[in-house]
């Protein structure tokens, strides 16, 4: 059975890919390479054995999107990863998030219902929740004016899969909110590779153990937590890339509840900044050089997962914990500077 995975390079994506071919599906992959490598392919041949259909494409290109449908005819389910994702960055340079993760969606909607291809999975993120009331989050937690451009064009994302499955009944979507994928694959094949300055805690702490960075900063310490750094959920990748297969296979089989529907995958354990820290001195043996700086703006201050539904629903649950996914980490970044 084949599917489509946008952005199938990515963090995410490429370890989804993994996961899907494990369980027998050929997958094709989608990627423009603006925030991605083509060694990433390599990594997931090198775990699998098998090598995924690749084709260099941007979503923002109608005309390429339509043709793409045309050749692959046979493609029965998508998984959407295919979107930009800094919040600072999108704090800059609104309008690029606009185009880059809401035009595209619409693009890809349009080919989905041309095609009759019914089983659609989407990225979103516990981001469409604001600065939530009540923790943990669940998902019927109301969702409140997102903090950023990038939370917007998560909310905005739903708000559109969720008006085109009312008229379309065929049509068939699930929505995974996600809180902090962190970690790497257990090969150390795979990983979080950013392109550049990285966005996110776990790859710069990791860049700077290794001395790439020169610091870490570390936005505000006086946050009303525990010890004054924000709190996430922080989820291995590889549990976050499993909930994506058994969020398609739901929907392949015709299990779903109604023809939208949304899950959230977390470890349902919060951490501070100073505590994803310290997990990473604990399994990485060494002293990390960090300060503390002002606060950044679009940062909430708390947030992690009420995980029932997704464990009850689909049946799944994190496997992975802070520690196991910092190592996995680690070795990534010394995997990938060994070279």
């Amino acid at each position: 059975m084949k599917i489509l995975v946008t952005g199938g390079l990515g963090f995410i994506g490429s370890h989804t890919v993994v996961q899907l071919q494990k369980k027998g599906y050929q997958v094709v992959i989608i990627d423009n390479l603006s925030n991605a490598s083509l060694d990433v392919l390599k990594g997931i041949v090198a775990i699998t054995g098998q090598a995924p259909i690749f084709e260099k494409l941007d979503l923002k290109n109608k005309a390429a999107v339509q043709q793409f449908f045309k050749s692959h005819q046979d493609i029965k389910g998508v998984i959407h990863f295919a979107a930009s994702k800094a919040v600072g960055e999108s704090v800059n340079n609104p309008l690029m998030y606009y185009e880059n993760n809401i035009t595209t969606l619409t693009y890809l909607l349009q080919e989905l219902i041309k095609f009759k291809i019914s089983s659609f999975i989407f990225s979103s993120s516990c981001t469409v929740y604001g600065q939530a009331d009540v923790m943990p989050i669940s998902e019927s937690a109301p969702i409140k004016p997102a903090l950023s451009p990038y939370g917007n064009t998560k909310q905005i994302g739903e708000e559109i899969i969720q008006d085109t499955c009312k008229i379309n009944a065929d049509l068939k979507s699930i929505a995974l909110r996600y809180f902090n994928p962190i970690g790497a694959h257990p090969s150390a094949k795979i990983g979080e590779l950013p392109l550049g300055v990285p966005q996110n805690l776990v790859p710069y702490i990791t860049q700077t153990a290794i001395g790439k960075r020169q610091q870490l900063s570390v936005f505000g310490s006086d946050y009303p937590t525990k010890d004054g750094t924000c709190v996430r959920d922080y989820i291995h990748v590889v549990d976050i890339a499993d909930a994506h297969v058994v969020a398609l296979q739901r929907l392949l089989d015709n299990k779903n509840n109604s023809n939208f529907e949304v899950f959230n995958l977390g470890t349902g354990k919060g951490s501070t900044v100073l505590e994803v820290i310290q997990a990473f001195e604990t399994v990485s043996k060494q002293k990390l050089n960090y300060k503390i700086v002002e606060r950044r703006a679009g940062d909430v201050v708390s947030a992690y997962a009420d995980t029932s539904k997704a464990n009850s629903v689909l049946g799944w649950t994190a496997q992975y914990n802070l520690e196991d996914a910092m190592q996995s980490a680690w070795n990534w970044e010394k995997a990938i500077n060994s070279d």
